[in-house]
């Protein structure tokens, strides 16, 4: 029996890193430091990607994109992201909605939020009203606080076509 509707969780981790961008989002964000990784390190979109594949038991995006295949090396998560959705729309789902968090102490996201969803829900194939991107900080608490990495949180909803 088919489930008409599923939901997913996903979360990344990444540390800052120097000589590199700081890709959030799909977008690149002007900062001092990038994020460490063997991709571009897009945490919020690694977080929906693997909400996505969580929905469908699908496994996670190690699972698909292993950090140890060089074929991964600096690739643009854009790319990746919509590999996953290819596999939920193969096993009959379509996006019903994202909602994600970016927990980050600085710099400050709010201008480049609505470029990130409106990157994601083409990706996506959806309305830009189907995704939600919030930022917020750690109040300066843990590793995140310390501006140590950014950290993201995804949950998703996806509907079976049929």
């Amino acid at each position: 029996m088919k489930i008409p509707f599923r939901t997913g969780f996903g979360y990344d981790v990444h540390a800052f890193a120097f000589n590199r961008k700081l890709i959030l989002g799909g977008i690149e964000v002007p900062f001092d430091r990038g994020l460490l990784g063997h991709s571009d390190a897009d945490v919020l979109l690694h977080a929906i990607s693997d909400a996505l594949l969580g929905a469908a038991a699908l496994g996670d995006i190690g699972k698909h994109f292993p950090d140890t295949d060089p074929n991964y090396k600096d690739a643009d998560s854009k790319i990746l992201l919509s590999k996953v959705y290819q596999l939920i729309e193969g096993k009959g789902y379509i996006l019903g909605n994202i909602d994600a968090t970016i927990v980050m102490q600085r710099p400050k996201l709010a201008p480049f939020i609505d470029k990130m969803r409106e990157i994601i829900s083409s990706i996506l194939k959806a309305d830009v009203s189907q995704v939600s991107v919030k930022a917020t900080t750690s109040e300066k608490l843990g590793f995140v606080g310390q501006e140590e990495g950014v950290e993201a949180f995804a949950t998703v909803l996806i509907i079976s076509k049929d």
